[in-house]
């Protein structure tokens, strides 16, 4: 059994996210700092609230004001299929905890739905960021962490994603999503998928091979990659009452210390 659609939908958000800001960025650019908490401060409104205010406001013209020029169309024109696809998605921008190394980080959040085969999906998503910039605008960005959640079940079926932000290199870890709520007699169809970047960037439409679930949700033991980097998970639940898909980026490192950021 084969269901692409809404997987479809959700790779999107991701690819949405990894140009939201500017490209991930593997080192520092020259000229470039990470944003300090003082920074986030900087201007007439903290950085915050007008990087809220632009994904708020229609057109994408106020966002790509945030950014280097270089980056900004772009973002725009991604922006732009975005909200077409989500019409009334809201953002909310607020400061999360900083790292270890004492680099601020933000947490960005969207929510929104859309119609698709006569289904209403409702989306929440999020990814938790560190940004660099040079003077007030932002140039790059560091992923910390990022997830969603596409559902088209009303009310929203609740799940626990119980999957690991980070692993080591070669490691074996499990893929976890449960359904919260006893199933009784219903039958539950699900499967799993690693997306590649080219997929996350291009918005590309996975097709996840769906087979009967037991236990009340999915379970899969997966291996990291044996080179640093990240990988990002599609899971998707078929539940009597609607569907579900999940996307989870899980940032694969060398050595322990980097597992806790």
């Amino acid at each position: 059994m084969r269901h692409p659609k809404s997987a479809a939908l959700a790779s999107s958000v991701l690819a949405l996210f990894a140009v939201l800001l500017p490209w991930p960025l593997l080192g520092r650019p020259v000229g470039a700092e990470s944003l300090s908490k003082s920074s986030y401060q900087a201007g007439s409104a903290p950085l915050r609230i007008r990087l809220q205010q632009a994904l708020n406001t229609p057109g994408g013209e106020a966002l790509s004001g945030l950014l280097a020029g270089e980056y900004a169309s772009d973002l725009e024109s991604r922006f732009r299929i975005f909200s077409a696809r989500f019409p009334d998605a809201r953002w909310t921008v607020n400061q999360a905890s900083p790292l270890q190394d004492g680099r601020p980080t933000l947490e960005v959040a969207v929510s929104g739905s859309r119609q698709s085969e006569g289904l209403t999906y409702a989306l929440e998503a999020s990814q938790r960021l560190v940004l660099q910039a040079e003077g007030e605008r932002i140039i790059g960005e560091e992923v910390i962490s990022e997830q969603s959640i596409l559902s088209s079940a009303s009310p929203p079926l609740p799940i626990s994603l119980l999957i690991p932000e980070a692993v080591l290199t070669g490691s074996r870890y499990d893929v976890d999503v449960v359904l919260d709520e006893p199933l009784g007699d219903a039958m539950v169809a699900g499967g799993l998928i690693a997306l590649t970047p080219v997929q996350v960037s291009l918005q590309s439409t996975p097709e996840i091979q769906l087979a009967p679930m037991h236990g009340g949700g999915l379970f899969k033991s997966v291996q990291a990659p044996f080179t640093p980097g990240s990988q990002t998970w599609a899971v998707m639940l078929v539940h009597p009452d609607g569907v579900i898909t999940v996307t989870k980026r899980v940032r694969v490192v060398s050595n322990e210390e980097e597992l806790t950021l």
